[in-house]
């Protein structure tokens, strides 16, 4: 259950804003060629999106959060909007609309390894409605670019209020220029940072990148990742690396998504940093040893014995 704060708003750990997708997760023993068909070992379906698993993410961890997205009034929509539901996601700020919702149809390999087709991403949400952070009082704000309109005037209300924001940049398009520039905390995968910066070092991506943000991280997959924090970060000036844990990869879509999830929903619990970057490289980690993006995500309970012993 969720609690309503004394202004009156409801009072979460972490909002969530942005794209919410349905998943159908083929296994497969190798990418496909040209004009080739193939059998898949396996399917799998769930819902998906970056802004949608790291709504999860923070719910399976034991904190409260809200959702902000679309979904179609269709089947997917229905099947996607009873998970969040059940999950105890607060999904009051779901806009429901006659367009589909977004599907992604994922290969996953035996190494973990995928690709992805999607459809029905970059529509603009409907209505584009400010949503005003009194009536969410979030301790941490988490957007993953899309829904430009409404997530711009949220991260500077929520700045403006001391709340930390966080970009999951996961591709660079308008919406992630916009914010990378807004937000306090700048974690972006690291063909994010190859896009933004036309750099293959992944040190001189960072350092183009930390001019736009106090914090800003590169994931970097089994690589671990980079840091840099300026002077004006909550965090004081730094910069280093964090690796990353050794498991079994079955799958490892949604591990970015997880990653982020983990990564707001610490900053809403104050962690210092080093512990920041452990628990959510821990989360990350962790979803990727299991099919599926929402499937994989571990609970608060999973990360605990799992950090006990790594």
């Amino acid at each position: 259950m969720n609690d309503v704060s004394d202004s009156g708003g409801l009072a979460v750990d972490v909002l969530c804003l942005g794209i919410a997708c349905y998943d159908l997760i083929f296994s497969v023993d190798r990418h496909i060629g040209a004009d080739e068909k193939i059998k898949a070992t396996g399917l799998t379906s769930c819902g998906g999106g970056i802004a949608a698993n790291a709504s999860m993410t923070v719910a399976r961890l034991g904190y409260s959060v809200a959702f902000a997205g679309y979904l179609g009034r269709d089947m997917y929509g229905d099947k996607h909007l009873d998970e969040l539901d059940a999950a105890s996601v607060n999904t009051d700020l779901v806009v429901r609309g006659e367009w589909p919702t977004s599907l992604s149809a994922i290969l996953v390999k035996p190494d973990g390894s995928r690709a992805l087709v999607n459809y029905g991403l970059g529509r603009d949400m409907p209505g584009g409605e400010e949503l005003q952070i009194e009536n969410c009082r979030p301790r941490a704000v988490l957007v993953d670019g899309h829904y430009l309109a409404a997530a711009a005037p949220l991260v500077a209300s929520a700045s403006v209020a001391g709340i930390p924001t966080v970009l999951d940049g996961d591709t660079l398009h308008q919406g992630s220029k916009t914010l990378m520039e807004m937000v306090e905390f700048l974690v972006v995968s690291e063909h994010f940072a190859r896009q933004f910066s036309r750099q293959d070092d992944v040190e001189e991506a960072l350092a183009q990148l930390s001019r736009c943000a106090p914090s800003t991280i590169v994931t970097l997959g089994e690589r671990g990742l980079r840091w840099r924090n300026r002077a004006d970060s909550m965090f004081g000036a730094s910069a280093g690396s964090y690796p990353a844990f050794e498991i079994a990869a079955e799958d490892t879509t949604g591990a970015g998504d997880a990653f982020h999830g983990a990564f707001a929903a610490g900053l809403s619990q104050g962690m210092a940093w080093e512990e920041l970057l452990r628990f959510s490289s821990a989360v990350g980690a962790l979803c990727c040893t299991r099919k599926g993006a929402r499937l994989g995500i571990p609970t608060g309970a999973d990360v605990a014995a799992f950090l006990a012993q790594n």
